[in-house]
Formats: C-alpha cells, sequence, structure tokens
C-alpha cells in the first residue's frame, strides 16, 4: 500500500510539474494580443485626414472637380483628372490591406480602355516627379487584367529597383513574375503577374482566364507585405507577385486617379 501511494504520488506531483512548465512556456491570447503591432487605419471613413492631394496641372491640394472625395464611408476616386492622394507620412515595414472595387466611370483619354489605377509604395522626392503627376516609387499595379503587376515608377537611375524570379519568355517586352523562375532586376518599366493573359488587351471590361480579380462592381482585397527590400503582393488572399533588393525601401504610399472611377473602403497599414 505505501508502495502504491508514493507512486501515484510521484506521478501527480510529475505531471504537475510538467503542467506548470508548459503553462510558463506557452503565451495566452492575452499575451499575443498585447505583443501584436496595433493596426493604423490610413482612411478613417470619413475623410482624407492624413492624406494629400495632387493633381497634374495643378498642384498640392487643388481640386475643384472634387476628383478625390469620400461618401458614405468609402473613397472615391473619379479618375476625370489626373493625380493621386499621397500620404504625409513615410512608412517601411508594414502589411498594407486595401478593400477596392471599381466604378462605372471612365474618361478620355482612357474612355474605353481597361479600367487603371495603381498604389505607389516607398515614394519619395518631389510630388509629381514623374511626369508631372507621381513621386518616384514603387507601383502595385491596379488595373483589369493585370492587377498585381509591379512597375517602376523610378527615374532609371539605380536608386530605383526591384529583382523579380520569372518565367523564361516574356509577354511583350515584360517579364512575368515565376516563383522559382531566374531573377531578373530592372530599374524601369514592369513585371507582370503570375497569370496575365498573354493576349491581354487594353480595352474596358477586359477579364483574363486566370484572373483573381472579380467583375467589376464587386469587393476586392489587395494587400502588399513590405518587409526589409521585399514586397508580395497577395490579391484576393492569393499570390500574385513578389519582388527582392527593392530600392528605395520607405517612402509615402499613393493612390492613383488615372481615367477610371475606383472606390475604396479599407486602407489599413499593419507595422511589421
Amino acid at each position: 500500500m505505501k508502495k502504491t501511494t508514493f507512486l501515484n504520488l510521484a506521478i501527480t506531483l510529475n505531471t504537475l510539474a510538467i503542467v506548470f512548465i508548459l503553462n510558463g512556456c506557452t503565451n495566452t491570447p492575452a499575451d499575443n494580443n498585447a505583443n501584436s503591432p496595433q493596426a493604423i487605419a490610413l482612411f478613417n471613413g470619413k475623410d482624407l485626414d492624413g492624406w494629400y492631394t495632387f493633381i497634374q496641372d495643378r498642384g498640392r491640394n487643388i481640386d475643384p472637380k472634387n476628383v478625390f472625395t469620400v461618401n458614405d464611408g468609402m473613397i472615391r476616386i473619379s479618375g476625370e483628372e489626373w493625380g493621386c492622394i499621397t500620404t504625409h507620412e513615410e512608412y517601411e515595414n508594414y502589411r498594407l490591406i486595401t478593400t477596392f472595387k471599381w466604378g462605372g466611370k471612365t474618361y478620355d483619354p482612357r474612355i474605353d480602355r481597361a479600367r487603371d489605377s495603381g498604389i505607389l509604395l516607398h515614394s519619395v522626392g518631389e510630388d509629381g516627379g514623374s511626369q508631372g503627376i507621381w513621386m518616384h516609387s514603387i507601383e502595385c499595379q491596379i488595373i483589369e487584367g493585370g492587377t498585381g503587376d509591379f512597375i517602376v515608377v523610378g527615374d532609371q537611375s539605380e536608386n530605383f529597383a526591384i529583382t523579380s524570379t520569372v518565367a523564361p519568355e516574356k509577354q511583350g517586352n515584360s517579364p512575368v513574375f515565376l516563383e522559382d523562375g531566374a531573377p531578373v532586376t530592372i530599374h524601369s518599366g514592369r513585371v507582370n503577374w503570375w497569370g496575365r493573359d498573354p493576349e491581354w488587351k487594353d480595352v474596358i471590361g477586359f477579364y483574363g482566364k486566370n484572373d483573381v480579380e472579380k467583375p467589376v462592381g464587386e469587393w476586392n482585397n489587395l494587400e502588399c507585405v513590405v518587409e526589409g527590400g521585399e514586397i508580395t503582393i497577395y490579391l484576393n488572399g492569393k499570390l500574385v507577385n513578389r519582388a527582392t533588393n527593392v530600392k528605395p525601401q520607405k517612402g509615402k504610399i499613393q493612390i492613383q486617379s488615372e481615367g477610371a472611377e475606383i472606390l475604396f473602403k479599407k486602407v489599413e497599414l499593419i507595422p511589421l
């Protein structure tokens, strides 16, 4: 009886010790929440606080045609004039999470062409430094059939660059992202997302056979994960493009007006 009692007591003590050790090594949900970075709402749902507008041939915060407005908890970018909204602050190492959909309006000179916009990351230098419209930057393209393409909106110098692994064959002059492809570095031009239709045409309503983007009028989730010299783009939860050795590695964020109506209901940044 004594041997059994002592044996049971030893087993109980050992079990308790293991439980205490495991509890000491495991974070609780509260601990995880406390250590998680706080999301920054770049769009507050009410106005463009934290942003300024820039329109070609007009300049900063001059928007007589109301190209950039906030209505019903959404940023509406009409597309009527070319320009952008730009954050006052610079950012680096973050997840940028956006939710967008196309509106119905398009304007000359793109009235009958693919709906077009874009998010410009790591924007640096002067407003309008590129074509008198945008800051030099690395663009995550938003265009019918091509959302997720990278475009280097630089000055063709070594200061602006991306490296991507690409497929053996180009689409026109543009390499196409392939996760296990050969690395290519560019200082201008674009790297197409992996599923861009080789028969893509610059026509309104274009929709490719592999397109991840939802039809016009439906909401899309576009996420750019920016960490060090790497940018990874996810569209509706699917990886569509990735770049490494990105130059520069920080800057302001711009959202383009480029001939088509587009709406955003979420623009959120989570620091990494």
